[in-house]
């Protein structure tokens, strides 16, 4: 998985009734857009380090939705 920085990520619901979630990439810790990621999701405004799964997409920033 490769993201920058204003990519989103979208954060699929591994259970019944859990939502999906998104996530802005405010920053990039490793190498060549590699994971982990510095985020803010964007229901609550909480920030977090995150190593996405395959549970997540990448939104590079100005692909369509």
């Amino acid at each position: 998985m490769q993201a920058s920085v204003g990519d989103e990520l979208l954060v699929h619901g591994r259970t019944v009734g859990q939502h999906d979630r998104t996530a802005q990439v405010l920053e990039v810790k490793g190498e060549n857009g590699a994971p982990p990621y510095k985020v803010k999701f964007d229901d609550d405004g909480h920030e977090a380090l995150m190593s996405p799964g395959p549970d997540t997409v990448v939104r590079h920033h100005g692909e369509r939705r």
